[in-house]
């Protein structure tokens, strides 16, 4: 059978894939019967060891290609020959759902919709059959079970397989995806799981070979009668060439057997089909990152490291075709022409692929002209102009990432780091492959077959010194050593949320730890020395000023160690709540501004972009600090004082006070007093840091802050109220906090008897007479309302604002308390404050929609109702301020309507008469109004349009009604109109509607 064996088939016996070379004649057959047509494992219920043929089988099987077995040896007995061909093919299901699924890790009764999980329900309701193995191929039928909108349908299955390897598949139901269909998992899994039940042939050309020429006839003529449709042409067409002896087909020697195996020069690896690999890797880059697309491509860059981590060769494969359609996104020459940036999303994937290349550069089972192949085309993918650079962006000196990788990882030598850069946040993401691969030795099998976190077991590290070193806690110390190490914040935006997401990602790890006594005993080992380690740790006594904060890392070790050792853990916790960038630059007042990292910093370069993330951090670790001292007096004291010496942020101090409160009062417990105390005084400095800044929340921390203090009882309100001058502005004081505090909602929860009411009112008296004191404008009418109860205080605060009318408060201020005074039974004094609100206002001619009209006609009306005295003093008031004429000819209107006097002032007598327009006062308002409609009219025609003209003439009849109060109204107004057919006689539209109306 080795003879001729490397000779390439003939162009017509081109075949599909699974025909891998020519097959001469078989080797001699040796004695003995060997296994039978489905030999396999042993079906007795106690399996013998396995046989030494077996096991030198299994060996050859996965190491060898036939051919080369076949070259090795010139006589391989059948029995030997079956157990190799048996042996050959893949033997771990883990092997088959990495084909046939995204995910790793596929648990029972999840993922019910993937390929390897209707595979197995298919193989389990028995719908495989017709199993048969033909040397190195395997054929079978699955049938899909009927569904309420489908037939049942049978599709045929063909697989061949190489070395423990799927090679190529084919399957009936047309399947054009990456990965392996149900159906092709359900034959494998059937071969895999029933081995037994497999009819198993040696490859078709050693079942030829034994036949006579009448047989092979036979054989053929048969074959070609129950397929003549398909296969009679081409039977022809190789006959006419076998027949001629001249024809290429006949300078070959043997014939192609599909089922004979791979030769010797065959890549050794899983199918994969390459073109869907680029057609959805270019399908989901065009989706830019939306429909889940960027999640599809991260479930395909975990594809890639399972095959890494299996050795299996299509990693790099995978990875080259993924690299190739990235490098091909017509993106990247669009914001290489923009000078733009990349989106966030894409960043992270670009990401992902580099670390992915690191991987596959520093596999160290590869070879080095694998090594040297992938340097080349590293270099080639870097000369392209739209390779992007490491950061994501363009315009920068950075190298790219392409021209990075083999500069970093393919130049030997070159390991050590330096504080600068650091090793989390770092490229090649040194700390996480590093815990990655240590974790990985001590995971439990279980663990790949289950949902939820992975589960570990210490595997003992060989040769340690004192034997309790397991690489379970050599994982830890990695990380814990990475993520401790002082670093300074690097360069740009995506460099430093590159750092915190791989802090937060190896955290996430970590939390995967069971800790037992062991991994406990490392944990405080490990806080220890970073306490004390100095220079190098970033939990050291003193740190450079744009170290890299540690609240992400002190939060999950303040979390892990608080069972064990809640003083270490605090004494961590604390010391890890700095923030040098902001304490050396940081005053006394807010700094919670959105952008205030950059302000605060402003010769700083680089600029600590993510400094938001930081403080939040910052204040999420204080939070749990808070949490944890509940009741403990002592530490709460002492996180309070870390809180107000590091924490900076206002918006930041408002969500701990916030939580604390929270935490303090639960809805099915009496609150904790101490954690409230804590509460209110983080609100208390709150309030002290936005008093005199704007925050766009100031009204919700007061209201807050009131809330918290009813909670502690009344000696905290008290406090608040005699202190407000330090807390609140004096608006805040009265119509917020005194307010809230006197309201009966509050009396009710604090349930007080009546002196303590009593010291309470007084408290909110006193405080709305001082805000009145100093800001009358906004707090006079706050300040009457909390007074309305105590006459001496009422009188104060209404003198307050007599003082205060003639010069810092406006008419519409004046007007509110005159309406007011007016509510609360006070007409005189309401009259008072209406006439100096007048004195404020200027209403222009044309200000006929002004909103202090209807202030105006009230303080006319109230003027009116008491009597012909007060109508007297308003008038000249109205007189001077008022220049509009509809709105005076208004008020004359009302005030010959009725009679003045109507409110029944006591002690005052009203006789009832109606008042006459030709007396005062009421013909000073006669004459005032004439004259504005004068004027009026005047200033209108100046700029008039024709499209006005007809509104205009209602106007000169609004006018007339007026001019015709006074005893010689009518002849003043045909003066007036002669006047404007006189002055406007160019208009002579408008002239000829004045005559048509007016005479």
């Amino acid at each position: 059978m080795a003879e001729g064996r490397r000779e390439q088939p003939h162009p017509l016996l081109s075949l599909p894939p699974a025909s891998k070379r020519p097959c001469l004649r078989p080797a001699p057959r040796g004695p003995g019967p060997g296994p039978g047509h489905g030999s396999g494992l042993p079906s007795s219920r106690y399996r013998s060891p396995e046989s030494l043929l077996d096991c030198a089988a299994k060996a050859v099987a996965e190491k060898w290609a036939f051919e080369r077995v076949e070259e090795r040896f010139e006589r391989i007995p059948e029995p030997v020959q079956r157990r190799i061909v048996y042996w050959s093919f893949p033997r771990n299901e883990k092997e088959i759902c990495m084909y046939s699924s995204f995910q790793c890790r596929v648990a029972v009764g999840t993922g019910d919709g993937l390929p390897f999980r209707r595979g197995i329900r298919l193989l389990e309701t028995g719908c495989v059959e017709n199993v048969l193995q033909v040397g190195f191929h395997l054929s079978g039928t699955v049938t899909e079970p009927a569904t309420s909108s489908e037939p049942e349908v049978t599709h045929k299955v063909a697989i061949s397989f190489d070395r423990c390897k799927i090679t190529s598949v084919t399957c009936g139901c047309g399947n054009r995806d990456i990965f392996y269909c149900a159906h092709v998992v359900a034959l494998s899994l059937y071969r895999i799981r029933k081995p037994e039940q497999v009819k198993l042939r040696l490859p078709i050309s050693e079942t030829l070979f034994q036949m006579n020429r009448d047989q092979l006839q036979k054989l053929v003529q048969y074959l070609i009668t129950a397929h003549h449709t398909e296969v009679l042409p081409t039977a022809q067409k190789l006959a006419d060439e076998i027949l001629s002896s001249n024809s290429e087909i006949n300078q070959v020697h043997g014939a192609p057997d599909p089922t004979a195996g791979a030769s010797i020069d065959d890549d050794n690896c899983w199918h994969l089909d390459e073109d869907q690999v680029r057609e959805q890797v270019k399908q989901f880059l065009s989706q830019g990152g939306y429909y889940g697309s960027g999640k599809q491509l991260n479930s395909m860059f975990a594809k890639v490291r399972e095959m890494l981590r299996m050795r299996d060769s299509n990693g790099a494969r995978m990875l080259t075709l993924i690299t190739e359609q990235f490098m091909a996104d017509p993106r990247l020459s669009l914001w290489r022409q923009q000078g733009t940036g990349m989106t966030d999303k894409c960043r992270q994937l670009w990401d992902e692929l580099g670390a992915l290349w690191v991987c596959v550069v520093l596999n160290p089972h590869c070879k080095s002209e694998e090594k040297s192949s992938w340097l080349r085309q590293l270099k080639k993918w870097g000369d392209m102009d739209v390779c992007p650079l490491e950061d994501g962006n363009y315009g920068s000196e950075l190298p790219n990432i392409t021209n990075a990788l083999p500069q970093k990882l393919l130049q030997r030598g070159v390991t050590s780091t330096t504080n600068l850069e650091g090793w989390v946040g770092h490229p090649l993401d040194p700390i996480g492959c590093l815990f990655t691969t240590l974790t990985e030795t001590c995971r439990t099998l279980c663990s790949y077959i289950r949902t939820g976190p992975p589960v570990y077991h210490h595997v003992p590290v060989w040769g340690s010194p004192d034997g309790g070193e397991s690489y379970l806690t050599l994982a830890l110390e990695v990380a814990l050593m990475g993520m401790g190490q002082q670093r300074i914040m690097p360069e740009g935006l995506y460099a430093q949320d590159k750092v915190c997401r791989n802090e937060e990602q190896i955290v996430v790890k970590l939390q995967e730890l069971e800790l037992d006594d062991l991994l406990v005993q490392t944990l405080r080992k490990q806080a220890i020395q970073l306490l004390e380690a100095g220079p190098f740790s970033g939990l050291g006594e003193v740190i450079h000023r744009e170290s890299v904060p540690m609240h992400t890392f002190a939060k999950y070790l303040f979390s892990a160690l608080l069972p064990h050792d809640a003083d270490l853990a605090y004494k961590l916790a604390l010391r890890a709540m700095r923030l040098p960038v902001l304490e050396s630059s940081a005053g006394s007042g807010d700094v919670g501004h959105p952008h205030h990292g950059i302000s605060i910093v402003p010769s700083r370069y680089p600029r600590w972009f993510t400094l938001g993330h930081l403080e939040s951090q910052q204040c999420e670790l204080a939070s749990t600090m808070l949490t944890a001292a509940k009741g403990d007096m002592l530490r709460l004291r002492t996180v309070l004082e870390a809180i107000q010496k590091n924490i900076h942020s206002s918006s930041l101090i408002f969500k701990l006070a916030q939580d604390a409160f929270k935490i303090a009062t639960p809805a099915d417990n009496p609150p904790d007093i101490t954690l409230l105390n804590v509460a209110l005084e983080l609100g208390l400095q709150v309030m002290r840091m936005t008093l005199s800044t704007l925050n766009w929340r100031r009204r919700e921390m007061v209201r807050w802050l009131v809330t918290c203090a009813t909670e502690v009882g009344l000696r905290a309100l008290v406090s608040i109220l005699q202190s407000w001058y330090t807390l609140f502005t004096p608006t805040e004081a009265t119509s917020i906090v005194a307010a809230t505090v006197m309201s009966h909602n509050t009396i009710l929860r604090l349930s007080l008897d009546y002196p303590q009411r009593e010291e309470l009112a007084s408290c909110a008296r006193t405080l709305a007479l001082q805000c009145a004191m100093k800001d009358p404008q906004n707090c006079a009418l706050s300040a009457l309302t909390l007074c309305e109860k105590d006459h001496i205080a009422f009188e104060t605060a209404y003198q307050i604002v007599i003082d205060a009318a003639s010069t810092g408060m406006t008419y519409s201020q004046l007007f509110t308390i005159a309406r007011y005074m007016e509510h609360r039974g006070y007409p005189l004094r309401s009259f008072k404050l209406a006439s100096l609100a007048m004195t404020h206002l200027n209403l222009a001619y044309n200000q006929d929609t002004h909103p202090a009209i209807n202030d105006v006609l009230w303080a006319c009306a109230l003027s009116h109702s008491l009597g012909k005295n007060e109508l007297a003093a308003i008038i000249p008031l109205v007189v001077k301020s008022v220049h509009c004429a509809t709105v005076l000819s208004d008020i004359l209107r009302r005030c010959t309507m009725t009679a003045p006097g109507l409110a029944g002032i006591p002690g005052r007598r009203n006789s009832g008469k109606l008042m006459s327009t030709d007396k005062a006062p009421l013909r000073q308002l006669l004459d005032a109004t004439i004259s504005a409609y004068i004027n009026t009219t005047h200033s209108r025609l100046t700029h008039i349009s024709p499209r006005h003209y007809g509104e205009f003439i209602e106007f000169l009849s609004k006018a007339r009604e007026t001019f015709l109060l006074a005893q010689d109204g009518h002849i003043q107004f045909a003066q007036f109109i002669d006047n404007l057919k006189q002055i406007y006689k160019g208009k002579k539209k408008l002239m000829m509607l004045v005559r048509e109306r007016f005479g």
